[in-house]
């Protein structure tokens, strides 16, 4: 027999069977175990053993092992930021003291070594990085926090940085007791037993039918939007019954290697989890790496990809790489933009939380099809009809109706047949479909919620998040330092805790609700100065030299307003952020999620007021108090209000939320993916210049992802403001626009590959965290719901024409009294709801330069106006007729019937439709049992076999119930 000098096997026959000796490992200072394994194996065929010689093979292995530990003690006594872990830059050797270690008959991948995802050892995966700069003052917490970390089990290395050399990379490793631990007190929960589905009992007449239904699937094409479920892995968690896990109870689990049955992202929760509650002074409140961070201690904290996401090869031949890669070939990339979410994989990979954010949106875009679909047939039935339109045909053929002119001196007189095209393009949005739109799209915003809330039941329930609680938070460190002098019992935890007084509470409230309200000024004096620039250039657009400005001066006002109001609006939102920021910490929340919900609901209101202010404007306050002819209300006394359009008021409406949605939502997408596309290209660049193209494809994984943008502070704030902000113009304004929907179908189609591309390729991994739903944001989703209702029902009856026409279809038409409202019985009704007013009644700053000759020879007498208005020669002249009465009580009256009638519906709709679908409420339950007998059969085994070895061996025991 031979003894290996390294200390690793030594193989003997004892009567022909195999028996294995391990004597007591030791643990260097990194936490590592250090065992020594002696193997008896079966491969030799000897029966004569020389006992001599293996005493003497013992003898020299446990020399070597003391002298390796020597080493150890030697190379690893700590010292300053202990430097003596680190090492520059070396990717591809190993030291010798690793080789030590290994087992005779193991080998460890090359590939192990060299991608950047394990220790130089090759076994250690990595499961979190820490950055640090040497020049950083901050040495001493970093080394009792590091020595604190290996206190709690947690392999440490280090590693310079191949392109800056004061760039410092902890590499962090929890091995299986570790993780077994803490996964256990996190009460993590992991497959035991794969689940067994029960098929109902069918009749045979159903049974046939269902043989008919799949045999004419087969003649069918196959469905282009499902994944090839021969890429996806095996996700073995969602096909298993899971329970927390129980290091006592670990033989219920299904362990077929323990070094993959915590998934990476767990992994990586769990020391995250650890990182947080360590100490690096003394003292209550110094703990944490978040205070590290914050400190500047490390530079970063983040943990690794799965590699890269490319590949040489095609995933279809050789399969995927790692995770990260079979996400950007069936999620991320923009040739799979038709097909379903890999939502497991994305859960497995980012975590819970990021999960839901893509099933919500993905949710929301599926939910869109009917709602793009309704309001792209309302833009086409006004389409068709629009040659049959009666209104739109009586403003073309009205060449003999003079209108008066829109601004003071510089607008001319004009026909009302010049504006043609509006009322056509008018038609297009404010026709007959429209209310039956606006009804639909306020309970499609109902049903959206109600479904969505089954869709998270059915989510949470495949992902393990029914029973999950959310952890007690830790106390914010600015509430902690603010008040720790003060304190007070938790009732929860009974620990004493920093206490905030009420009256504290709530001076600081107060003046979070004034900054609030001062902000929301600041907005209004926004919109009122695009007011003014409206007023003002109206005029100077009139006297324009150019003729196509000149004779649409109305349309440029609008036109160019939008632009500039969209511009404020983006600046604005630059300075709200800073003033929430501001405010959210000087309310002093006392807890994360506590300071998450109040920033939240600060800058949606900040930004739905800053980007709606102009809209409300538009729909609910233009051309209403402008007064009339010879008497007109003015700004200031000074500055005549705005008119509308003499084909009315929704095409300014149109124009506003057309022009805001599609440059709003270019500048988005730019902002998240451009953006990080620009700073990841500069800093490839600059490492190129640097070292090369063939150096840079060789950094380990922990640089690459170092180089790449890290995820935004405020998490996935960002991407829910922007859709959120998307549903209410969706919704609130719907009625004017139809086309809202596919606008936001189309967006939202590309946002969710944006999204995806980004996470996946641009920005470094965020933290797997869990979550139930998506917090906050959806009591904001039904706020909006119900404002939407009141908007849209003000919308049909004051902006719209709607409610003026069906008053003189049925009151005052051809048809009156008939009971019908057909094309035919609008004949007459443009003339009808136009005044007339003397021209010599203009005052002198409003008289127009010309006199109108130009129309029929002679200067003019009359001319007309949008209003319900009684002639220059009645008793009580340009008085309100009766027909105004008639039409203002008409549109209250719609006002209230509508709102009534679509919050009955709304209500009805969430009535019947319950939160949890049946089927699944049935499942749970049938689990619920199922679980409680399996864990039942299971200790009845184990206690059997326990009691049959024991038997075997003759040894009595006791009945006791583990």
């Amino acid at each position: 027999m031979e003894a290996s000098s390294s200390g690793s096997s030594i193989s003997a026959v004892v009567g022909g069977k195999a028996k294995t000796h391990q004597p007591e490992g030791r643990e260097d200072l990194q936490g590592n175990r250090l065992e020594t394994q002696i193997w008896i194996t079966p491969d030799v065929q000897k029966t004569d053993v020389d006992f001599s010689e293996i005493l003497n093979a013992i003898q020299e292995i446990a020399k070597d092992v003391n002298i390796f530990f020597d080493e150890l003690e030697g190379v690893n006594s700590p010292s300053k930021d202990d430097d003596s872990l680190l090492h520059h830059g070396n990717l591809t050797s190993t030291s010798d003291d690793a080789s030590r270690l290994e087992v005779v008959g193991e080998e460890v991948p090359d590939k192990n070594k060299t991608n950047g995802l394990y220790f130089r050892d090759g076994k250690c995966r990595i499961d979190y990085i820490l950055v640090y700069r040497k020049s950083n003052p901050q040495t001493e917490k970093r080394e009792v926090f590091e020595r604190n970390i290996r206190a709690e089990g947690i392999q440490m290395e280090k590693e310079s940085s191949l392109t800056n050399s004061d760039i410092i990379f902890v590499k962090l490793h929890a091995p299986w007791e570790v993780l077994g631990k803490y996964a256990e007190l996190m009460n993590v929960r992991m497959p035991f037993r794969r689940k067994i589905y029960y098929l109902h009992r069918r009749y045979k007449f159903m049974n046939r039918i269902e043989k008919q239904i799949s045999r004419f699937r087969g003649w069918l094409p196959r469905k282009p939007m499902k994944l090839d479920k021969e890429t996806l892995p095996d996700l073995e968690e969602n096909d298993c019954y899971t329970a927390p896990f129980s290091q006592q109870r670990i033989h219920h689990f299904i362990i077929h290697n323990k070094d993959t049955f915590f998934n990476n992202a767990t992994r990586s929760r769990i020391v995250h989890h650890i990182l947080q509650r360590v100490k690096y002074e003394e003292g209550k409140n110094k703990i944490g790496l978040n205070r590290l961070l914050s400190n500047g201690s490390y530079e970063a904290a983040f943990p690794l990809h799965e590699g890269s996401y490319r590949s040489k090869n095609s995933i279809r031949t050789h399969g995927a790489e790692n995770h990260r890669h079979l996400l950007y070939e069936c999620w991320a990339s923009w040739g799979v933009w038709y097909k379903y979410q890999p939502l497991d994989l994305v859960r497995r990979y980012f975590g819970e939380k990021i999960g839901l954010y893509f099933a919500w949106l993905g949710w929301y875009t599926g939910m869109l099809f009917p709602a793009a679909f309704i309001g792209l047939f309302v833009f086409l039935y006004g389409v068709t009809t629009l040659n049959h339109c009666q209104v739109s045909k009586e403003v073309c053929q009205a060449t003999d109706i003079i209108m008066c002119p829109i601004c003071d001196k510089y607008c001319p007189f004009m026909r009302l047949s010049d504006s043609c095209v509006y009322a056509k393009v008018t038609h297009l949005f404010d026709n007959g479909a429209t209310v039956f739109f606006a009804v639909f799209m306020a309970v499609w915003a109902t049903v959206f919620l109600e479904f969505w809330k089954r869709r998270r039941a059915v989510i949470a329930y495949d992902w393990d998040l029914i029973d999950w609680e959310e952890e007690e938070e830790e106390i914010r460190p600015q509430f902690e330092a603010k008040y720790s002098k003060k304190e007070r019992m938790n009732p929860i935890s009974g620990k004493p805790e920093p206490y905030q007084a009420f009256a504290d509470k709530c001076s600081r409230l107060i003046v979070s609700a004034s900054g609030i309200f001062f902000m929301i000024c600041v907005v209004i004096a926004a919109v009122f100065g695009i007011v003014i620039y409206r007023v003002v250039t109206v005029s100077t657009f009139a006297a324009f030299k150019w003729a196509l400005i000149r004779n649409n001066s109305q349309v440029a006002t609008t036109g160019t307003a939008v632009c500039i109001n969209f511009c404020i609006i983006m600046l604005l939102n630059v300075l709200y952020e800073k003033v929430a920021l501001f405010l959210t910490n000087l309310e002093q929340p006392r807890t994360e999620s506590e300071w998450e919900n109040s920033f939240t609901l600060k800058m949606f209101l900040f930004q739905f007021v800053n980007l709606n202010s102009s809209t409300f404007y538009i729909a609910f306050f233009l051309g209403r108090f402008t007064g009339h002819p010879g008497a007109y209300l003015r700004l200031i006394n000074r500055w005549r209000l705005e008119e509308c359009h003499p084909s009315g008021c929704l095409i300014d409406l149109c124009m506003q939320m057309g022009i805001i949605m599609v440059l709003k939502q270019t500048w988005n997408n730019f902002m998240e993916l451009g953006y990080p596309l620009i700073q990841n290209w500069w800093t490839r660049r600059k490492l190129r210049q640097e070292y090369g193209t063939q150096r840079k494809t060789s950094f380990p994984q922990w640089e690459k992802d170092y180089n790449l943008q890290p995820m935004n502070a405020y998490g996935l704030f960002d991407e829910y403001l922007e859709m959120i902000l998307q549903f209410g113009f969706t919704t609130i304004f719907v009625a004017a626009f139809p086309l809202a929907p596919l606008l936001a179908l189309l967006n939202n189609i590309i946002e969710i590959r944006l999204d995806a591309y980004k996470f996946v390729t641009q920005w470094r991994r965020p933290l797997a965290s869990r979550a139930k739903d998506i917090g906050i944001w959806y009591g904001i989703l039904e706020g909006i719901g119900i404002l939407s209702v009141i908007t849209n029902a003000f919308v049909i009856a004051v902006t719209s024409d709607f409610i003026p026409r069906l008053v003189y279809a049925y009151k005052y038409g051809p048809c009156a009294g008939q009971g019908e409202a057909g094309q035919k019985c609008m004949v007459g009704y443009v003339n009808a709801s136009l005044s007339v007013f003397l021209v010599s009644d203009f005052e002198n700053r409003s008289e127009p330069a010309s006199n109108g000759s130009e129309f029929s020879g002679s200067p003019l007498k009359y001319c007309r106006y949008r209003d319900y208005r009684d002639p220059p020669h009645s008793p009580v002249p340009y008085g309100y007729t009766l027909q105004f009465w008639h039409v203002l009580a008409a549109r209250l009256a719609f006002i209230i019937v509508f709102e009534h009638l679509v919050f009955c519906i709304k209500h009805l709709i969430s009535y019947l439709i319950p939160d949890l679908p049946k089927d699944l409420r049935d499942r749970m339950r049938r689990e619920k049992y199922l679980i409680q007998e399996m864990m039942y059969e299971a200790e009845l085994e184990r206690l059997q076999k326990e009691r049959k070895e024991r038997k075997k061996n003759g040894k009595s025991y006791h009945n006791e119930w583990p």
